[in-house]
């Protein structure tokens, strides 16, 4: 069982950044896809972004130009850089992976960590 903790959440003002992490608990060259998800009160989760394991990457339009997600095979972490944060990005922010690497959809992940609040204040 793959164990992911995220941190670098916290409290930013509109047009600030923030920088998440999320470690792993085996190498991450093992874990072809990872991906960053976040859920926002009484809404569902939505995808953000994803990477394999060759550096291919996958953003959702929200957050395309926005956040730049990026991995770290020495340090087992993955990262999502968050600039230009608005009001609107305020969720739980989560880090998941899969060995295989199918889709961005939850479905297509097998791991997932606890999240980190994010928080962005007008």
């Amino acid at each position: 069982q793959v164990q992911l903790v995220e941190s670098g959440g916290g409290l930013v003002q509109s047009g600030g950044s923030l920088r998440l992490s999320c470690a792993a608990s085996e190498p991450t060259s093992r874990l072809n896809g990872m991906g960053w998800f976040r859920q926002a009160p009484g809404k569902q989760r939505e995808f953000l972004s994803a990477i394999s394991v060759s550096g291919l990457t996958f953003y959702a339009d929200s957050v395309k130009g926005r956040f730049t997600i990026s991995r770290d095979d020495v340090k087992n972490t993955l990262y999502l850089e968050m600039n230009s944060l608005k009001p609107e990005d305020t969720a739980i922010y989560y880090c998941a992976a899969t060995y295989g690497f199918s889709g961005t959809a939850d479905r297509d992940f097998g791991f997932w960590g606890q999240g980190t609040q994010v928080t962005v204040s007008s």
